[in-house]
This record gives C-alpha cells, structure tokens and sequence, in this order.
C-alpha cells in the first residue's frame, strides 16, 4: 500500500510540474486585464448603460468579482475583498460579490490547468458552455441578491 501511495505521490509530482506553464500563463492574462484599466472600463460602460436605461446601478460595484471569477478564483476573492474594503462587508455590492463567488466558476482556469494537464489543445465548446454557465451565474446572483438584499 506504501508503494502505490509513493508512486501516486510521484505522478501527482509530475502532473504539478506540467500545468506550471498554464498556471503562469492564466496569472499572467488577470495580472494585464487588471492593470490596462479593461477592468473600470467595462463597469464605467455598464453602469452609464445603466443609468440611460433608467436601472438600480447599485450591483455594478460588485462585477469585478464577476469579471475575474471566470479567469482566476483567487483574483475574484481579492476583487471581492476590495469590494469589501470599498463598500463595507454589509453593503449591497459586497453582498453581490459574494453571491456571485458561489454562482459561477473559474472557466478559463479549468481549461487552462486541467485540459492542459492532460494535453487537451482543442476545447471544442468547453470555454463557450462554461461562459455561458457562468453569465446564467451572474444574472442569477444579481437576481437573487435585488430579492433578498435588495
């Protein structure tokens, strides 16, 4: 049993050793989103949206969990964090954020990492299916949280 054990333990090892490259690459692309500014460029754009479409813009403060949660877990938790730091843990974004932390999944992070780590180059419809996921998430917890927060 010790020697199945040490054996798993080797190949665990050596899957670590190949997803390292995809792990940077992910780290990477959330690291030039943030800092290009695409970030409050989206939610400056949604937000006039939707102040002209006459909308409660009060959940526009929470999108960037929304936004990285697709790209990096922990990005989104740091999102989040800010968001707290921001608005305060009570306040309406921040009870969004954390809706949408539980609603939606780290799509590209799982392409990246896992179908990576078994040499899976072509996603076919994979990253569409796991988008698609995780904007139902999203509207979901925005939905929810004018519900019970709102």
């Amino acid at each position: 049993m010790y020697d199945a054990f040490v054996e798993g333990a080797k190949e665990g090892f050596q899957i670590a050793i190949r997803i390292i490259p995809f792990l940077i690459a992910i780290l990477v692309a959330v690291s030039v989103f943030r800092e290009v500014g695409a970030m409050d460029y989206i939610t400056d754009l949604i937000k006039i949206c939707c102040q002209w479409l006459g909308l409660d813009t009060r959940f526009v403060d929470a999108l960037p969990t929304a936004f990285m949660k697709p790209l990096s877990g922990s990005g989104a938790r740091g999102m989040m964090v800010e968001t707290f730091n921001t608005f305060g843990v009570d306040s309406f974004a921040a009870k969004i954020a954390s809706t949408v932390q539980g609603a939606t999944d780290t799509t590209f992070y799982i392409i990246a990492v896992y179908f990576g780590s078994v040499g899976i180059k072509n996603t076919r419809h994979a990253i569409g299916c796991g988008l698609i996921a995780d904007f139902a998430g999203i509207i979901a917890a925005i939905v929810i949280g004018y519900i019970f927060f709102g």
